[in-house]
């Protein structure tokens, strides 16, 4: 099945068995009746198990070509159980750009229960091998890497983690599994924060998990049920919805995208452009191999290289909204250093190369030519 029917009908049933409806019903219950202890039809409490949810899990699992996908109540509900794979003194390296939420949850939650954590530059692989001992149980990747654009070659770094026998986790929630799939690349896991392009429309919160291994899901499966961090049926039927948009809308995403980063590589009060498309780009060819095309997220500075002309900017924007999260038909405008990314200390920030003057765009599917005129004015 090709990816663009995948989207629609990948691991889900073609219609409901009741009354035959098309899209799998909300079964908005908490409990289900059995005909006698342990005798039920496959679902006995939603925490453990839902048919709404379970229908997204499963399609989650068909566009990643996984055999396993599990929900969650957010993508970082989703981190979290895959953190909790790990014991005190175990070792995790990650790249060190990387989401702010992420980075919080490592440094200031599961550092204090004996984690410790590696923050490299993965555009080299050498780096991470250097950071690899006995300790070491997982590669953590962000690819693009939010907010600076880096790519990461998914490949090249699963072939140092089978090497020393360690997991790669991917989160894949820029590019979406209709750029890329990583688990084709040789991880063992990918992370999507649902909440952005996979839902699509900025009407829910969700994490998602997808493995081909039956162990590892297993362990998933147990920390899922046993810490609850689930999604509700009814975030699970609108995510359903979302997906089966999920290629068309990637599609102008991505043209959209192409417009915005070369208005703003040609506009002269822009001074730095982040967008993989561009040939000078560092790892341009990495993304030309592993991606089908360079997604919808942009970020740039303006040559007036301070805080206030970037918040100047972002306040003038009007088809643009100021907002956290990305992913949405809407397009949005985001200042990584004091709303996505403020959790991380200014100095690692610096290191990575968001500045105070850095704005990062997730560009919608309006018109392009509206996009343009916006932000023509808004720099102006």
């Amino acid at each position: 099945m090709k990816f663009n029917t995948k989207t629609i009908h990948g691991g889900q049933h073609n219609t409901d068995p009741a009354y035959g409806s098309v899209m799998p019903p909300i079964y908005q219950t908490s409990t289900y009746a059995q005909s006698t202890p342990g005798g039920h039809k496959g679902f006995e409490y939603s925490r453990s198990g839902n048919p709404t949810r379970k229908a997204l899990e499963d399609a989650l699992a068909s566009l990643e070509n996984g055999q396993f996908g599990l929900a969650f109540g957010s993508g970082l509900a989703a981190i979290d159980a895959v953190l909790k794979l790990f014991k005190p003194g175990d070792e995790i390296i990650s790249t060190n750009d990387l989401y702010g939420g992420s980075y919080r949850l490592f440094t200031k939650i599961f550092e204090d229960f004996g984690l410790k954590f590696h923050f490299v530059s993965m555009q080299d692989t050498s780096a991470i091998e250097a950071a690899i001992n006995e300790k070491t149980k997982m590669i953590w990747v962000e690819t693009p890497t939010n907010p600076m654009m880096n790519i990461i070659d998914i490949e090249a770094v699963a072939q140092v983690a089978t090497k020393h026998k360690i997991l790669l986790a991917v989160d894949n929630t820029f590019a979406t599994p209709y750029l890329q799939q990583p688990l084709d690349l040789g991880a063992d896991l990918v992370m999507h924060s649902v909440t952005k392009y996979l839902g699509g429309h900025s009407d829910l919160v969700m994490g998602g998990l997808i493995v081909k291994d039956k162990e590892l899901a297993d362990k998933l499966y147990f920390i899922q049920n046993a810490s609850g961090a689930v999604c509700g049926p009814q975030d699970s039927f609108l995510a359903l919805r979302g997906i089966k948009t999920l290629h068309v809308r990637m599609q102008r995403h991505c043209e959209n995208g192409k417009a915005v980063a070369q208005f703003l590589k040609e506009h002269p009060k822009v001074d730095e452009v982040y967008w993989p498309g561009f040939e000078e780009h560092p790892n341009h060819e990495i993304a030309k191999k592993q991606m089908k095309d360079f997604g919808g997220m942009v970020s740039f500075t303006t040559k007036k290289d301070s805080l206030e002309g970037a918040v100047e900017v972002v306040e003038k924007l009007k088809v643009f909204t100021l907002a956290e999260s990305l992913g949405g038909v809407e397009s949005l405008a985001g200042h990584p250093a004091s709303m996505t990314h403020a959790s991380i200390p200014k100095e690692e920030r610096q290191k990575t190369g968001i500045k105070d003057s850095l704005i990062r765009l997730s560009v919608g599917i309006e018109d392009a030519d509206d996009l343009l005129a916006d932000l023509e004015q808004a720099l102006a």
